[in-house]
């Protein structure tokens, strides 16, 4: 524990120390050339946004154990009830109700509520088998009606947690995702404080015969949970309770009218954002770890994420008044770090675009101007890509580990290949071209020029282009294609279309149902917990 704190820490020490090599020693060297075209120069550097929001995370999450001081954490048991919204999950949730009830905490104090949504498989069969099991430890509730969405299904169940005062704590859960014994009790010490409103745990990808898509799926989780939120911590601001494990005080959930958001598709968002809002603490708990089976086909990411994007689309409208506001009573919710993660997230297609079109402005008008941004830019990237990789590795060895050709592939074969040649332009001007000249292929003339152009589009092209795995993916003759696609143009890029696609369908006005995820029960813990 102490080892990969102390590597944390250097790692953001490091990282802030290149930062100004690369500010006192590489800007200067450009500072004539940004004297023109400023305007250009400024929408291209647009694109650095995502960059440096990401570098910004790296750089504070080796203080994360000092914000939230473990040292003084104590056990804590209050009496929880955990609430399980459940349609057709036969496949899974037998094993996720024998894991709850496996879990290290005290019999008397824990209790379990499946909300059984009009399913019509076998699902209400298999929750009577376990309410015969367990007991009055385990209620079962049934829906006369479905297809509402989860937040619809957890407000039947909570209007009757709520309806006595046994629950002092509501954990709210899916119906696939497998706790490790100890994580409950690693949430609950958190609401030992009375400023803390909630806790999320780290789900994991958890699919033991996956794919490529899950593996690159675990290495986003690493970077967007085991490091993003635990960087949101030190910033003192979550920006969502993972939908799968979040751990709530009875008394928050009051405060925030005892019920789940049905307005948007992004309910644990607006829970999160409430909950902060009225002046409690969320907390990210890294070392409670939830396992869940997560899509291992495209189109079924394709849809999970664009209900994510599409529910984030919405939040932002929702709570357009507190943007940019620095009033007290918004909070950190409000104030320009947070800005920062949340809209270079959501305005990352638009960035990249304006990134390109500001790139090829400057070629035309100038060449060596477009150059100098386009390899600051890449630099820039460079550093967050390897600062991703070794922090991931620090905070998450063994995932890391499992997924790391997916790690190293993540922003795609051709960024990797703009990277390099930004910093080392020599290997591709002079080397490559010495090479493919010893075997005969000769460099035509204006291979600079469409190798120029080339790159100053990729930050847009590459979005419809890595569309085009989903649109492979659904061709039968051409399925093959799709992870080549994947590993050439990116997983980043693959998301970054999805959310260009929930700009479309907004605008466009597209239905709000909520679609679920198809889950197999392909997660498995051995005995101990671990996979």
């Amino acid at each position: 524990m102490v080892r990969w704190r102390i590597r944390l820490l250097l790692f953001s020490v490091a990282e802030i120390l290149i930062a100004q090599a690369i500010v006192l020693v590489v800007l200067p060297s450009y500072a004539r050339v940004f004297s023109f075209e400023v305007v250009c120069v400024a929408v291209a550097f647009l694109g650095a946004l995502p960059v440096a929001a990401s570098l910004m995370q790296y750089a504070i999450v080796g203080f994360h154990a000092w914000r939230i001081k473990y040292r003084n954490l104590k056990p804590y048991y209050p009496r929880v009830t955990v609430i399980v919204p459940a349609w057709n999950e036969e496949t899974v949730i037998g094993n996720t109700i024998d894991h709850l009830f496996a879990m290290e905490y005290p019999e008397d104090r824990f209790r379990v509520v499946v909300v059984d949504d009009a399913s019509i498989d076998k699902t209400p069969d298999i929750l009577r088998e376990k309410v015969q099991q367990y007991g009055d430890r385990l209620t079962g509730m049934r829906r006369t009606e479905c297809g509402n969405g989860k937040a619809h299904t957890l407000n039947f169940g909570l209007k009757r947690i709520l309806s006595d005062d046994w629950a002092e704590a509501v954990l709210v859960m899916d119906a696939d995702v497998l706790f490790e014994p100890d994580a409950l009790r690693k949430m609950t010490r958190h609401l030992s404080d009375p400023h803390v409103g909630a806790v999320t745990a780290y789900i994991k990808e958890g699919t033991h015969d996956g794919n490529y898509l899950t593996r690159f799926i675990a290495f986003e989780y690493i970077t967007a949970q085991a490091i993003g939120r635990r960087a949101q911590n030190v910033l003192g601001v979550l920006a969502c309770l993972a939908g799968g494990a979040q751990l709530h005080s009875r008394e928050n959930l009051e405060a925030i009218g005892g019920r789940i958001d049905t307005s948007s598709l992004a309910e644990d968002t607006v829970t999160t954002f409430r909950t902060q809002l009225g002046g409690r603490r969320v907390e990210f708990e890294g070392n409670a770890i939830v396992w869940a089976e997560e899509p291992s086909n495209i189109d079924g990411l394709w849809k999970q994420r664009m209900r994510w994007a599409r529910g984030n689309l919405q939040v932002s409208f929702q709570y357009v008044s507190i943007w940019g506001k620095q009033r007290s009573a918004f909070g950190n919710l409000a104030r320009a770090p947070f800005l920062l993660l949340w809209f270079t997230v959501l305005l990352m297609p638009l960035t990249m675009l304006a990134s390109s079109v500001g790139l090829l402005s400057l070629y035309a008008l100038h060449a060596a101007t477009a150059w100098a941004v386009l390899r600051i830019l890449w630099l820039w990237a460079a550093i967050a890509y390897v600062f991703s990789i070794g922090i991931g590795l620090a905070i998450d060895w063994r995932t890391a580990r499992a997924c790391w050709r997916e790690a190293i592939m993540f922003p795609g074969a051709v960024a990797l290949l703009i990277m390099l040649y930004s910093v080392h332009p020599a290997l591709f001007e002079v080397d490559m071209v010495r090479w493919l000249g010893h075997i005969g292929v000769a460099v035509m003339p204006r291979a600079g020029t469409v190798l120029a152009v080339f790159m100053y589009s990729w930050l847009i092209l590459c979005v419809p282009l890595a569309y085009l795995a989903k649109v492979a993916s659904e061709s039968e003759g051409f399925k093959w294609l799709a992870p080549i696609i994947m590993y050439l143009v990116g997983y980043g890029p693959f998301l970054c279309a999805v959310t260009s696609g929930s700009y479309v369908n907004e605008l466009l006005n597209a239905g709000t149902h909520w679609e679920k995820t198809t889950k197999n029960g392909r997660v498995m813990l051995s005995a101990g917990g671990q996979r």
